[in-house]
């Protein structure tokens, strides 16, 4: 995913849920509506978020420094997961205490017509920014079905905002649902029980989105399809008898570290070795322009196994030292 294209898909969430809340809002002090404002907050909860996930693309593409010698990459998954406290914290919270005092505190919605139109509005508006989002997303996902795509996926901007849409959809069908049942039974308490539904349709979204963006914070590997294709371009390089061990991480959507350990034929001369390991390094970027960075190590098989012994040792101390 391009960061273009994760722009295009941020950038039209962001004009579309700014003028939804805006009309939600007003909608809600009209009628008041405790599920309409608990839309209205959602929808200014997930302008934030947008104005959150820019500043992650934008911070992400400072150059590599003293400070930070692979990069900035990672901020964008550091957003992402500011993005999905933002959504638990502000938008569940505030839906649920919404909902709880309106089912505590019952009145009737006056002119429910209103909440119709912008709940009508509403779905249009957002149902155009999911198919932006859907769009976008859907050109790397290949043959994978979509929950698969989004394990899968190094780039959360994309899915974070296909998540807040989904959920944005799912809050106004819910709204809908409650106002209309408090509406036509006369029990101003459905419109509560809305809220708390949109809440913990939020809460949700949000633990999915943290869970995955755990995973990119933490480190992800590339994925198998890359390492595949390494893997063959290393095995074919001149004199490379064993690839002791490949190990990659993303350190940003489109920026992937590879550390390979190669074992090469004992009668290569040095110079050759070097010569094949500058153009193992180039192979591979020119193949996966993603990949910024390849570490190539020359050990014997022996070696490695010693080297693999001797971290495994290390760690086993570590966990009886912290028993």
């Amino acid at each position: 995913m391009s960061s273009g294209g994760s722009n295009k898909v941020i950038y039209a969430a962001l004009a579309g849920n700014a003028l939804i809340a805006i009309t939600k809002f007003a909608a809600a002090a009209y009628t008041g509506s405790s599920a309409m404002l608990s839309e209205a907050i959602h929808s200014l909860v997930d302008t934030g978020n947008q104005g959150l996930l820019l500043i992650g693309i934008r911070r992400s593409k400072r150059p590599a420094d003293e400070h930070h010698p692979f990069g900035y990459g990672m901020e964008v998954y550091f957003w992402a997961f500011v993005v999905a406290i933002m959504i638990f914290g502000v938008g569940a919270g505030v839906s649920l205490y919404e909902g709880y005092r309106k089912i505590l505190d019952p009145h009737e919605i006056t002119n429910p017509i209103v909440n119709y139109v912008v709940l009508g509005l509403a779905m249009v508006f957002e149902a155009g920014a999911w198919w932006v989002a859907y769009r976008e997303f859907d050109k790397t996902r290949g043959r994978r079905n979509l929950i698969d795509a989004v394990r899968r996926s190094k780039d959360p901007t994309v899915f974070t905002v296909l998540f807040e849409d989904s959920a944005a959809m799912l809050g106004l069908l819910v709204a809908l649902i409650g106002i209309s049942a408090a509406q036509f039974t006369g029990i101003p308490e459905f419109d509560g029980y809305a809220s708390v539904g949109i809440g913990l349709i939020l809460a949700g979204t949000a633990a999915m989105l943290a869970y995955e963006t755990k995973g990119l914070i933490i480190g992800e590997a590339a994925s198998r399809e890359l390492i595949t294709g390494v893997r063959k371009i290393a095995m074919s390089a001149n004199g490379v008898r064993r690839i002791n061990e490949l190990r990659t991480m993303h350190l940003g959507p489109n920026d992937v570290l590879v550390a390979i350990s190669l074992d090469f034929s004992d009668s290569m001369p040095a110079g050759e070795v070097e010569r094949t390991i500058s153009k193992l390094e180039v192979d591979i970027k020119t193949q996966y322009s993603d990949v910024r960075r390849v570490f190539a190590e020359i050990q014997s098989a022996a070696g490695h196994a010693a080297s693999i012994a001797a971290e495994q040792e290390h760690i086993r101390e570590s966990k009886g030292n912290d028993a």
